[in-house]
Order: C-alpha cells, then structure tokens, then sequence
C-alpha cells in the first residue's frame, strides 16, 4: 500500500514539474485536446462538409456547387483551430509565452480567413460570364488570379499589423526596391501588357491556328502573363514572349471564312482552240455544280486561259471551298484533281511537260563579200581644220 502511494506522490510530483512555465499535466492535457480535435476534424470532414456538398448537388444552380468544393479544405482546418483555443484557455499560459501563443492564434485564424476568400473566388466566376463574351477567358483568369493573390497578400498584411509590423512604412521602403525591380524587369511588364493587348484584340485565344512569319506556326494551348506557349505540328512546344506576338503581323488560320484552291495547269501546245474551250467550259461547269465551292458574288471563281509558257498553254484555276477543315479540303482538292484530269483526257489532248524542241537545217557555206572602199572625205576635213596634225589620233601622220 505504502508502493502505491510513493508511485503516486512521485508521478503527483513529476506533473507537478515542467518547463515553459507549465507542469507536464498542463503540457499533457493541451496534447490530449490537440489529438482530440485531430480526430473530430477527420469526422467534421466526412459529416459536415460531405453534408454541404450533398446538399449543394440537389440545388438547380453551380454556385453554391463550386462555393462548398472552393471553401471544403479551409473549413476541415476548423476543428484544428477550436482545439488549439481550448488548449490555450485550460493551461493557463501567462506572460509571455501567452502573448506568442495568442499572436500564433490569431495568425492561423487571419491566414485561414484569407486563404478561404481566396480560394471562394472561384465561387463567383459566374459573375464574369459577360466579361467572357466581351474580353476573354484568358483575361478574366487573369482577373481572378489577381483578386486571389491581392486577398493572400491583405492576408499576410493583417499577421504582421497582429505581430505589431507596421505595413504602411514597410510597402513605403519598398518603393525604391520597386524601382530597380521594375528598370531590371522592363521585358518582363513589356510582355504582360502585351499579353493584355493580344486578349484586348482577340487575336487569336487557346486552340486556334496561328502563323507568324519567321516565328512560329502551329496551334495556341495557352496565353500566359509572361509567354504564349504554340503547340508545332510536329508536336513539340514553342514558348514565345508575348512582345513578338504583338509587335508582329499574325495570321489567324483558324478564321478563315473559306479556303483557297490556286492551280496552274498547263496542256500541249498541240491542244485547238475547240480544245481549250471545251476544257474551260468543263471545268468551270463542274465546280459550279458541286455544293462543296462557293459561288460568286461570295466568293471569286475563276477558269481561264491564263498564259503561253515556253512548253505549256496554261489555264489559272482558282476557287474556294465551303470548309475550312484541313482534311475536308485535301479530300475536296483530290476529287477535283480527279476530275480535271479526265476532262483533259476526255478532250483529246494531255498535260503538258517541260521540253525543247531543236530546228535543224542544212546552210550552204557563207560567202565571202569584200568590204566597199573606205570613204575619205572625213579625214580630208580633218586634215583642213588641223593642217598641223596636232590633234591627229595617236599612229596617224599626213602621209598615212
């Protein structure tokens, strides 16, 4: 009996010590609560918030959908928060170390505010929806972006006005760092307002094609603040500062209306003038009975004989199709190539080819005719304005 009372005198004892200004009990029971509100978070998580987003399903709107899946991780941090404010209360902590203890609180309670408006941002996209019609969605990302890092920032703000850091002559201080930041990163603003610009202009947005004449060509997958990242068609990626983006003439495949067929086809020049009617009349015929071409005044379309080159008589093809679609238009393009080579063979003549054609004919010898009689009266006339000879041509003399 005597065992069991010195074991709990000792352990009475040993509760009794501690360090940081509290006994083992204190330190103890501050632990036990803190596991404590571990496990009740796991629970508020699979009840409440689970709860919430079951509840958020059955409504008509995405709002409060996406509201509950933006503030879902903040809110299982709540339990964890509770739990550290009892602690605080039942220990009793003084001086100090209550102070520190009640700063660090208050901090995790400011960063968790923020962090959850940041994060509830997303929430309200909805509200942009005309803004996207309007500007861009890329632009309104960006938007979005900007009010989530400016709540994270009042949120850090508002630890150090707790931690008595006075914020106003810390961003003043920063000014003049803010200078040299922003002399030293002059390509970097240069390329996010020319970035603003692209979205502003809607020059091209995400998954349409685009050229840039010695640049790029490809698909756009994504406009960021500094770069545009072009997807190549041989798949490989090109990031391209935004600045040459701007400064430089693009070409927006993606918005054509209609696509080109520009074809120069030569025949023989054995080919009649019956002929080359016949083939232009075909033709013409057969892209205006075809639903795929557009048709003037819409678009231009044109069979004509175009020209004599040295080994073909050429006729200038040149029409649109309806689609714009890669593939579509090769398909198009073939079955019309298809069909020009049989109105050639149909007419009775071919496709010409490059050739030459040499003419040879026997010549008799060359005869050989004497010069007449040189005439002199120059020189007499010469020789009576300058009887001299001074100004006579280098080797001449009266007696030549």
């Amino acid at each position: 009996m005597e065992i069991v009372t010195d074991v709990f005198e000792y352990l009475r004892d040993l509760f009794s010590r501690g360090a940081f200004g509290l006994t083992y009990g204190e330190i103890t029971l501050a632990l036990v609560i803190l596991l404590f509100s571990i496990f009740v978070r796991g629970i508020f998580a699979r009840t409440v918030v689970r709860g919430l987003a079951k509840l958020a399903d059955k409504s008509s709107n995405s709002f409060d959908d996406a509201l509950v899946e933006a503030v879902a991780v903040p809110l299982k941090i709540v339990p964890v928060i509770i739990g550290a404010f009892i602690a605080l209360r039942v220990v009793h902590i003084e001086g100090d170390a209550a102070l520190v203890a009640e700063k660090v609180l208050q901090s995790v309670i400011a960063l968790a505010v923020f962090w959850t408006l940041s994060r509830a941002v997303n929430a309200f996209e909805f509200m942009f929806k005309g803004l996207k019609r309007t500007l861009s969605a890329t632009i309104v990302d960006w938007m979005v972006r900007a009010v989530q890092f400016v709540l994270i920032v009042l949120g850090f703000g508002a630890v150090a006005e707790i931690w008595g850091i006075p914020v106003a002559p810390l961003i003043a201080s920063l000014g003049v760092f803010g200078i040299a930041i922003g002399l030293a990163a002059q390509d970097l603003f240069k390329n996010l307002i020319a970035g603003i610009l692209i979205l502003a202009e809607k020059r091209f947005v995400p998954g349409e094609w685009i050229k840039v004449d010695g640049l790029v060509e490809g698909t756009v997958e994504k406009i960021n603040f500094r770069s545009t990242l072009v997807r190549r068609f041989d798949k490989s990626p090109v990031f391209v500062p935004n600045a040459k983006l701007a400064d430089n003439a693009v070409t927006n495949f993606s918005r054509m209306t209609h696509r080109r067929i520009k074809w120069v086809v030569g025949v023989e020049y054995r080919t009649t003038v019956e002929q080359l009617k016949y083939i232009r009349d075909e033709i013409e015929a057969w892209l205006w009975r075809d639903e795929r071409f557009a048709k003037p005044p819409e678009t231009a379309l044109f069979v004509r004989v175009d020209s004599f080159n040295e080994s073909s008589i050429d006729f200038l093809i040149y029409t649109f199709t309806k689609t714009t679609n890669w593939g579509e238009w090769l398909a198009i393009k073939e079955e019309m190539a298809v069909a020009v080579f049989e109105i050639i063979e149909k007419a009775g003549t071919g496709f010409a080819f490059p050739s030459r054609t040499l003419y040879m004919q026997q010549q008799d010898a060359p005869e050989i005719i004497s010069p007449p009689e040189r005439d002199t009266s120059v020189e007499k006339a010469r020789r009576a304005l300058d009887p001299l000879g001074r100004f006579a041509p280098r080797g001449e003399s009266d007696g030549e």
